[in-house]
């Protein structure tokens, strides 16, 4: 089977959160799995839920086991560009890089049998869907590439998401918000619950004191299950956390005390927000080495782990072909919109750095708080001369034109809309080059991003590239 071939039927996979409802079962992800023969249990794994920040924690300690010279399996999503980027690996101190095309293709071809065989004996009661083969092939390709150890974003939720089928050495639990309250519940206790149920008896959990409600409930469940707690509190940098650019100075580190001495540290990674991310990764590395047995994890590949990690379309720096600065931020809930806010209201203030006039390119999906992430990013962009252009993104689940212009009634003259992102990235590209100056800003959507940056990319080369 080819790569376009396999890409093409994962598509036509049921999604989790489009068209019917569906009920989702842990037994069915077992059914598959031992048709499969078990890989879940052929490697040492741990699991990451919340609802934002998982995505960066996971790649950050997975880069820190990486530098320590365990052979590493990343698996995360959404991915950006391309699937296989959901499913990463790392040997001998190498970069973590998506499995290749052919790898993809094979072991695709291979779950697809083990599920038409589970289906027709009874024991699978429909076809997969997309997120449960995409897991079945991480937890494939990490048992083929005889991992050391498995670091597993959860999905959606925790207690009944397709990666919880595994034993975790530890779980960890990023901060927790309104999201997906149509799945997980309207309130913050009943989210926290479900995260929470990745925790196992007598087992191992990485967090943060966060919202009281959250605190609550996580802590009952950790209670229940008799499960030790790591504050990850301990671990949280100083304020001067930032991206790393150049030669370092005494003034760009971060001193954390880990792994018996003071660590220096230079995070890749931009914003406040990181710092509790990166507390979580760096709990979790030490609770690895000094608990489980991964003694190759130490000060010196820790700061090797953090200054190399990459994680793409968080608060990510580019520019338009001349030299005006684009920022992009697959902020997707009011949680991680406030976030986005706070970091573009400092650098707004710093010369040079966004400078004015302003696009923001915004688009989000119909089943998010758009009213409320509207009413948190639009104000920002009230100043004359700014623009703020609205598009459609190509997803069943996307919000139409008519109910993003609706939420921008209140945002001035300077809002137009767009039936695309490639005219997203034209418009926006001609507003900055016709002004020789400017910035501009890509948030509201994980799909926005990455329709961007394929678009984007398009634009550079004058040619039209896919998104797969």
């Amino acid at each position: 089977m080819s790569y376009t071939a396999a890409v093409e039927g994962l598509y036509a996979l049921a999604g989790e959160l489009a068209g019917t409802r569906r009920k989702f079962e842990l037994d069915h992800m077992r059914a598959l799995m031992r048709a499969l023969g078990d890989p879940q249990h052929q490697f040492k794994a741990l699991l990451i839920a919340g609802t934002n920040g998982k995505g960066s924690t996971a790649a950050t300690l997975a880069s820190i086991l990486a530098a320590s010279g365990y052979r590493t399996g990343l698996y995360t999503s959404p991915h950006l560009l391309r699937v296989n980027e959901r499913i990463q690996l790392a040997a001998n101190a190498a970069p973590l890089l998506p499995i290749t095309d052919d790898v993809f293709a094979g072991i695709f071809d291979r779950v697809q049998d083990a599920a038409a065989g589970a289906v027709r004996d009874g024991a699978f009661p429909q076809l997969p869907s997309f997120f449960e083969v995409v897991t079945a092939m991480a937890f494939c390709a990490f048992a083929d590439a005889c991992v050391d150890i498995a670091v597993l974003e959860v999905g959606l939720g925790g207690r009944l998401d397709a990666t919880n089928i595994v034993n975790p050495l530890l779980s960890v639990i990023t901060d927790i918000s309104l999201d997906h309250t149509e799945w997980l519940g309207d309130t913050i206790t009943a989210i926290a619950r479900e995260k929470a149920g990745i925790l196992r008896q007598n087992g191992v959990l990485v967090t943060l004191p966060q919202h009281p409600e959250a605190n609550a409930a996580i802590g009952e469940v950790a209670v229940a299950l008799n499960v030790t707690g790591v504050n990850a509190a301990e671990y949280l940098p100083g304020h001067s956390a930032r991206r790393q650019e150049g030669p370092s100075t005494h003034n760009d580190d971060t001193r954390i005390p880990a792994f018996g001495t003071l660590l220096q540290l230079f995070p890749r990674l931009q914003g406040e927000h990181q710092r509790r991310n990166l507390a979580l990764a760096l709990a979790a590395a030490e609770t690895l080495s000094t608990r489980f047995g991964f003694d190759r994890v130490s000060a010196e590949s820790t700061t090797t782990g953090v200054a190399a990690v990459q994680w793409p379309g968080r608060l990510e720096q580019t520019a338009v072909p001349g030299g005006a600065p684009v920022l992009l931020d697959v902020a997707h809930n009011p949680a991680g919109i406030w976030t986005l806010r706070s970091f573009l209201s400092r650098a707004f203030e710093s010369p040079g750095e966004l400078p004015a006039p302003r696009t923001l390119v915004f688009s989000a999906l119909a089943d998010k708080a758009i009213h409320e992430m509207a009413q948190i990013l639009f104000p920002l962009f009230d100043e004359p001369g700014n623009t703020i252009l609205l598009v459609h993104v190509n997803s069943p689940r996307a919000s139409t034109l008519d109910r993003l212009q609706s939420l921008a009634t209140s945002s001035g003259e300077g809002v137009q809309a767009t039936l695309s992102v490639l005219n997203s990235v034209k418009q926006a590209y001609d507003l900055v080059r016709l002004q020789a100056r400017g910035s501009i800003v890509v948030a509201g959507s994980v799909y926005l991003v990455s329709e961007w940056k394929a678009a984007a990319l398009a634009d550079a080369h004058g040619s039209t590239l896919e998104v797969a």
